[in-house]
C-alpha cells in the first residue's frame, strides 16, 4: 500500500501525535529527554528508556504533569536484546501500541586510537550500533503485527557523515554504520508502510557532553572549546534536536524516508 497523502490535513494535525505511542531510548536527560518533552508536548504517550531508572522517573513525572500526557519510565539497558524487548512489550501493554521509536542513547567516549582496549571497542557498538538495531527491530516487529506502520528514528551525527576529532574513532565508525543502517532499514521497512529516518546533531550542551568535556585535559578542553562555534552564532541546545525529531515523527515528513537530517547550524557545509 502506498503512504498516506495528507496533503489534505491542517498544519495542526500534521504536527499532532495525538492517539500515537513514542518510546525514547537514553531519556532521562539530555537530548532524549527534550526529545520526550516535545513528544508528549505534541500529544503523544511516551515510554521513556534508560539505565537511570530513578531519574527516568522523575523526567517522566515532570513531563506527564506540564502536559497532561501519559508518560512511564522504564529501565532499559540497550545491549541486552531481552531488556529492548521488555521495553517495546510495555509500550504497547502500558501505552496501547506502539508508532516512533527514537533510538537516542549512546557513548562518546575519547580515548586515542592505541589506547583504545577492544572492549571498550566493542561496548561502544554494542550501544551505539547494535543497541539501534535491536531497538528497530523490535518496534519494527511491533509496527508490523498491529498493521499500522510507524515511524524509526535513529539519532545520528555530523560523527556520520565526517571525522570529528582524536580519539573517538569508535565513535564516529559507529555513527556512519547508523547512517548506512538508515538507508537500508528504509528499503526494508517501506513496504510495511514504516518510515526511517536520521538526526544528525552537532555538538550540544548536555549534561553528558559538558561531563565529557571536564574529564578532558585542560589542554585538550581549552582546543575543542575553541571550536565550539558556529555560524549561526552559539553552540546548540538539546531542543534544537528535539524539534527536528518531531518533525520526523509527525505526519509533516510523512514523505519521507532514508534520509538524515543534519541538525548541525552549517558546521557540515
Amino acid at each position: 500500500m502506498p503512504i498516506a497523502d495528507v496533503s489534505g490535513h491542517s498544519l495542526q494535525q500534521l504536527i499532532s501525535l495525538e492517539n500515537r505511542v513514542a518510546v525514547v531510548t537514553g531519556a532521562a536527560q539530555g537530548l532524549g529527554r527534550a526529545i520526550a518533552n516535545r513528544l508528549a508536548e505534541a500529544g503523544a504517550s511516551v515510554l521513556i528508556g534508560d539505565l537511570k531508572i530513578e531519574q527516568a522517573e522523575r523526567a517522566a513525572e515532570e513531563i506527564a504533569s506540564r502536559y497532561g500526557a501519559r508518560v512511564v519510565a522504564t529501565r532499559l539497558d540497550v545491549t541486552d536484546s531481552d531488556s529492548i524487548v521488555a521495553a517495546a512489550v510495555l509500550a504497547v501493554s502500558e501505552l496501547g501500541r506502539l508508532d516512533i521509536w527514537v533510538n537516542n542513547a549512546g557513548l562518546y567516549p575519547n580515548v586515542g586510537l592505541f589506547d583504545m582496549s577492544d572492549e571498550l571497542w566493542d561496548n561502544v557498538m554494542a550501544v551505539n550500533l547494535r543497541g539501534v538495531y535491536r531497538g528497530s527491530r523490535e518496534a519494527a516487529q511491533r509496527m508490523i503485527d498491529a498493521g499500522h506502520g510507524g515511524v524509526i528514528i535513529n539519532i545520528v551525527s555530523t560523527a556520520g557523515f565526517n571525522g570529528v576529532a582524536p580519539g573517538v574513532s569508535a565513535y564516529v565508525t559507529s555513527k556512519h554504520g547508523v547512517r548506512g543502517m538508515v538507508k537500508q532499514m528504509a528499503m526494508e521497512l517501506a513496504p510495511h508502510d514504516i518510515r526511517v529516518l536520521g538526526v544528525a546533531p552537532t555538538f550540544c550542551e548536555t549534561e553528558g557532553n559538558m561531563a565529557a568535556l571536564d574529564a578532558l585535559p585542560e589542554r585538550v578542553r581549552s582546543e575543542i572549546a575553541a571550536t565550539l562555534t558556529s555560524m549561526l552564532g552559539r553552540v546548540g541546545v538539546p531542543d534544537d534536536i528535539a524539534r527536528a525529531v518531531l518533525f520526523c515523527a509527525s505526519d509533516m515528513s510523512m514523505f519521507m524516508t532514508g534520509s538524515t537530517l543534519l541538525v548541525d547550524a552549517g558546521e557540515t557545509c
